[in-house]
């Protein structure tokens, strides 16, 4: 009885963890974005449905904990970036482009692999730029409303040092206690709580097709798609890359329309169901992931009251919660910017370009941060002259039919000597 119990409450902490850990997240990306508050309510939702019947599916139809989750970078870049010119029908269109660009990378693996190929210290310093205004928050929040900052941080501390996977739910428990101590009743007054799928037709323009969909698609391929290949990889896994990008490419483009901003792997949350934590047995931990997905999808129907208590609250009081979330991400993305010596400069400038948020042509700091970090690549360290023919120079990596093999680089040794799972 224990052995089966054992990885459907893996799968419920997964859930919760994930939901509470960036919903606020979610919330500001959407709303800075132009959604109104009916709007972002309905995307959450999407996002939760979505996600849910993804991880579903995928673990199921895999037998390999796959956790889902929407892209929190992403959310993080629409908080940096801001409406769109044309306002939310533009950036419902930018999420079907992303959703559509999700499922070429899956069809098409040179699509994934070249994606993969991006430098990491250019992504990682691009998504820390992306994350940088939010992670402030929690310091402005201090300075503006100190009595009901303090004690949201305070929470984060202390559980960060004891219980760390509880520190973002606990942080935003003492907020949502905060808010209700010091909001006014009054402004819940006509709120739905009971969350609707509103549709937005899309639209689209240039500016927000370079500015907004492409760096959409970046953000969740390489700070989300390809870390959860390789969280699974570490713990002995062979999952399908293609399946997963066609899977949640196709869940970002049905919550698209109703405001869900990109559907992609969990790469923060998927330890929680492919640990041995979730079951001894490696073969039974996909129902943890199934578990989490079905329990996301049911947490999504508190997406009304969740965007209630977020309408009321003090703006910087929910960019710092959100704030707190990112900081892990943030810790590894600038770790990962400028470990190498050889690129940091470059890492440094996609950072400082991407941090600014200008905006020029209509298109956002994010693209030109990863442009202006290519360029000094290219300038100062030009890619060595292939070696000749017959030489013993090391050769590359190839990849699989199904994915990069960039994912399997990166994981231990002793993690390329897994087991083989079904492979689609």
């Amino acid at each position: 009885m224990a052995g089966r119990v054992q990885p459907l409450l893996a799968g419920v902490v997964t859930a919760l963890v994930g939901f509470a850990s960036s919903f606020t997240v979610v919330l500001a990306g959407l709303r800075a974005a132009g959604a109104s508050d009916a709007q972002a309510a309905s995307g959450l939702l999407a996002l939760c449905l979505a996600c849910g019947l993804a991880a579903a599916w995928l673990g199921w139809r895999h037998r390999i904990p796959m956790s889902v989750a929407w892209s929190t970078p992403g959310a993080a870049l629409l908080v940096a970036t801001g409406p769109p010119p044309g306002g939310w029908p533009v950036a419902v269109g930018a999420f079907l482009v992303s959703g559509v660009l999700i499922v070429a990378a899956g069809l098409f693996p040179p699509l994934g692999r070249a994606v993969a190929a991006i430098p990491k210290p250019v992504a990682g310093a691009m998504l820390a730029g992306v994350l940088l205004p939010l992670c402030t928050a929690p310091v402005r929040a201090l300075v503006e409303l100190p009595l009901v900052a303090g004690p949201v941080v305070v929470a984060w501390l202390l559980l960060h040092r004891f219980a760390r996977r509880w520190a973002v739910p606990g942080a935003l428990v003492v907020a949502v206690a905060a808010i209700a101590l010091t909001a006014s009743p009054a402004g819940l007054t006509g709120a739905a709580l009971v969350p609707s799928v509103t549709l937005t037709a899309p639209a689209w323009n240039a500016s927000a097709l370079v500015g907004l969909a492409l760096p959409l698609f970046l953000v969740t391929m390489a700070a989300q798609n390809v870390p959860g290949m390789a969280v699974l990889v570490g713990y002995g896994y062979r999952p399908p890359f293609g399946a997963a990008l066609r899977a949640t490419g196709l869940a970002s483009l049905l919550a698209a329309p109703a405001g869900g901003h990109a559907v992609n792997l969990a790469a923060i949350t998927a330890a929680l169901a492919a640990s041995p934590d979730a079951h001894p047995d490696p073969e039974r931990r996909w129902v943890a992931s199934v578990t989490a997905g079905l329990g996301l999808a049911l947490l999504g129907l508190g997406a009304g009251v969740a965007t209630a208590l977020v309408a009321v609250a003090p703006p910087i009081l929910i960019e710092a919660v959100a704030g707190l979330a990112l900081l892990g991400a943030l810790a590894t993305a600038l770790a990962s910017a400028v470990a190498d010596p050889a690129t940091r400069e470059a890492a440094v400038v996609t950072f400082v370009v991407t941090a600014s948020g200008v905006t020029l042509l209509g298109v956002g700091g994010a693209f030109w941060g990863l442009v202006a970090g290519c360029l000094m690549l290219l300038l100062f360290h030009p890619r060595p002259a292939p070696a000749p023919a017959g030489s013993n120079g090391p050769a590359p990596a190839s990849a699989g039919p199904d994915g990069p093999a960039s994912v399997a680089a990166d994981a231990p040794a002793s993690a390329a000597r897994g087991r083989s799972t079904r492979v689609s």
